[in-house]
Formats: structure tokens, C-alpha cells, sequence
């Protein structure tokens, strides 16, 4: 599904979509609300969704898909970048974020890289984060509370995520199974009450257990 207040976006990504092997479009919406509606209607499996919108902005429609359909993949596609988007986008539950001056070719991988249960972010998004976390970092260090404390081994596969590594690269790193690995991801998104491995690097960035570089 595509949500994008412009037309232009929307009649490109149409395009995009409409000509590329394994899409379906099932809908369109030119803001937050709509979508939503759309998204119960229509139940896509991936959302491109843009950020700035009337009526209700991407940030909410985004908070709102993935709490009433917590398997929705959402990839925001936007022309802002800067912190104060970036971050509240990821922790809404996006799957990806993406500036609109990105390839096709690079969008059509995201959507597919999302439902496939991974995560893209173009590099000046990358960049951005990392500047926000570590600036967060230095403002407000705190303690971990004894319902956030990760046992030895999940403190090393939080590690290894933050150095870029997959599921299947930490499992070999860890010589553990790549299911054990998401056993462990899933018990840390518990513990900390976060969504996916993205948000799992923000917490544990802000916790001062990792360094983003």
C-alpha cells in the first residue's frame, strides 16, 4: 500500500510497483486517517508511508497500524531526514526509512527486505540516528532497572547487532543457532519493551551498553 499526500509520489510509486515481479498493490491514501481505515480494509502486508501529512502524519498512522496489526511491515518514504522524524518513525514500529530521492530499484528491495522481516535505512538516515543516539547517550545516561538487565549472553548478541551483524552472522560468531539468536532478540525487545532489533539498538545505545559507529 502506498500513503503519500502528493500525487506525483504516488502515480511514480504506482508505477514502480505496478511494473516490478512479486508486488500487488492494494491501495492508496493521501494521508494518516485514510490509511488506517485503508490498512483494515485492505490488510497489506507492506505499507510505503510517507511522514509529513494532513490530517494525521505518518508517525501516528504508523503507531496505530502496527499496534492493531502487529505483523504490518511499515517503510517510511519521505523527503525529512532529521532526528525529530527519524527516531519517532522507528519507534512507532517502522520496518525501514528511506529519503524519497532513493533509487526505485533500492525502494522495491526495502519493501521486499521488510517483509521479509529485515530492516533498511538509506545512509544519511543511518548517519542521522547514529548522531541522534549518541547525543541522547551524553544527555541522559541511566541505570538499567532489574526488569531491563540482559543476562551475559544476550549483552553479547546486543554487541554483535550493533556491529551490523545478521541473526545468522551472530549465531556463527556466538556458535549458536540462528533460532536461538531470535530466541534471544525476543527475550531483550521483552525486557525492554521494544518492537524490533532497530529499537533494540536505540535502547541499548541510550543505556550506554553499546556504541553506535
Amino acid at each position: 500500500m502506498i500513503v503519500d499526500d502528493e500525487w506525483l509520489v504516488r502515480a511514480a510509486l504506482r508505477v514502480f510497483l505496478e511494473s516490478a515481479d512479486g508486488f500487488e498493490l492494494v491501495g492508496e491514501a493521501e494521508n494518516g486517517a485514510d490509511a488506517v481505515a485503508l490498512v483494515r480494509s485492505e490488510r497489506p502486508d507492506v505499507v510505503l508511508m510517507d511522514v509529513q501529512m494532513p490530517k494525521m502524519d505518518g508517525i501516528e498512522a504508523t503507531r496505530r497500524m502496527t499496534q492493531e496489526f502487529p505483523g504490518i511491515k511499515i517503510v517510511a518514504l519521505t523527503t525529512f531526514s532529521t532526528e525529530r522524524v527519524i527516531v519517532p518513525m522507528l519507534s512507532a514500529g517502522a520496518s525501514g526509512f528511506l529519503v524519497k530521492d532513493t533509487s526505485p530499484d533500492r525502494i522495491l528491495d526495502a519493501a521486499r527486505l521488510a517483509h521479509e522481516g529485515g530492516y533498511v535505512l538509506s545512509p544519511r538516515v543511518a548517519k542521522e540516528l547514529v548522531a541522534s543516539v549518541q547525543q541522547s547517550d551524553a544527555r541522559a545516561p541511566r541505570d538499567l532497572t532489574p526488569a531491563e538487565v540482559l543476562s551475559e549472553r544476550e549483552l553479547e548478541v546486543v554487541s554483535l547487532l550493533a556491529q551490523g551483524m545478521s541473526n545468522a552472522e551472530i549465531g556463527a560468531a556466538l556458535f549458536l543457532s540462528e533460532a536461538t539468536v531470535k530466541s534471544h532478540l525476543s527475550r531483550i525487545t521483552a525486557k525492554w519493551g521494544v518492537r524490533d532489533r532497530i529499537q533494540v539498538l536505540i535502547r541499548a545505545a541510550q543505556l550506554g551498553l553499546v556504541t553506535l559507529s
